[in-house]
C-alpha cells in the first residue's frame, strides 16, 4: 500500500516531480527521485506496470515518497497491466479529483478521448467536430451487448475512455495544475476542451504525457503547458 491517501498534503519545501510516461521502465524516474529530498512523484500514465507498482517503486516508497497517478491508454490494455496498477496502488489515484500536494492544488484528467464515445477534434481544418457518441459511461453501457461488459462493468477497452461527464464534474472544482494524459492544443494532437477546462477552473498550468514529446509552451490564454517525454522527470517550480 502506497504511504499517504489522495488528500494527503506534502510540505510545502518537499519536492513535487512529474514523471512522463514509463512504459515499463522506471530506472530513469527512480534515479532522478534519488537526487532530491522525499516529496511527491506524479506519473502521467501508461505506467506498463509488470509487476504492482508499490514493488517496482519499493525503494522511492521505502525513503519516503508518495506516488500518485492518472491513467494512460496503455494501463487499460490487459488484466495485468490494469491490476498492476489501479489494484495494487488505488490510494495513488487522483483521477476526476482535486488533491492539494505541497500547497499546490492539482486534478487529474486519467484517459484518452475515442471516436467511439467522444473525440473532440476535426480530422481536417475546417471540418466538423463529431458530438459525442454517449456523454456518460452509464450511457455507453446502455449501448453495449450483454457479453461486452469486464469485471462487471465497461469493457476493459473503454476503462481509459474519456467521457463528457468527466469535463463536468472536473468543470465544478477549482486548481492550480492540470495533470492530463491527453494534451491541450499546444501539441498538434492536443485537444481544445482541456484548454477550456483549465482556463475555467483557474489554472496556472498543464502537464501532460502520451506523445513522448519534451516541451514548453504556453496558451493563448496565458496558461503554461509542460509534455515530457518518456520517463522524463520535471520538477514542479517553486
Amino acid at each position: 500500500m502506497m504511504p499517504g491517501g489522495p488528500s494527503a498534503d506534502a510540505a510545502p519545501e518537499a519536492p513535487v516531480l512529474f514523471a512522463g510516461d514509463p512504459h515499463g521502465n522506471f530506472t530513469p524516474i527512480l534515479r532522478a527521485c534519488a537526487d532530491h529530498p522525499p516529496g511527491t512523484l506524479i506519473l502521467l500514465g501508461d505506467c506498463g506496470c509488470a509487476a504492482p507498482l508499490p514493488r517496482l517503486l519499493a525503494p522511492l516508497i521505502d525513503a519516503g515518497w508518495a506516488v500518485r497517478w492518472i491513467l494512460g491508454n496503455h494501463d487499460a490494455e490487459t488484466d495485468a497491466t490494469w491490476d498492476n496498477l489501479v489494484g495494487a496502488a488505488p490510494e495513488g489515484d487522483i483521477g476526476l479529483q482535486v488533491v492539494t500536494i505541497g500547497g499546490v492544488r492539482m486534478a487529474g484528467l486519467p484517459g484518452v478521448f475515442k471516436p467511439r464515445v467522444w473525440y473532440p477534434r476535426a480530422d481536417a481544418p475546417g471540418e466538423p467536430i463529431d458530438p459525442p457518441q454517449a456523454h456518460t459511461r452509464a450511457e455507453l453501457a446502455a449501448q453495449l451487448g450483454p457479453g461486452d461488459g469486464w469485471r462487471g462493468g465497461l469493457p476493459l477497452r473503454h476503462r481509459d475512455t474519456i467521457f463528457p461527464e468527466d469535463f463536468q464534474q472536473l468543470a465544478t472544482l477549482r486548481f492550480d495544475v492540470l495533470v492530463s494524459h491527453e494534451a491541450p492544443t499546444t501539441h498538434r494532437h492536443g485537444f481544445a476542451p482541456i484548454d477550456a477546462l483549465a482556463a475555467e477552473c483557474g489554472a496556472r498550468l498543464i502537464v501532460h504525457g502520451h506523445h513522448h514529446e519534451s516541451y514548453a509552451a504556453t496558451l493563448p490564454n496565458g496558461i503554461a503547458v509542460r509534455g515530457l517525454g518518456l520517463s522524463e522527470v520535471w520538477p514542479l517550480p517553486r
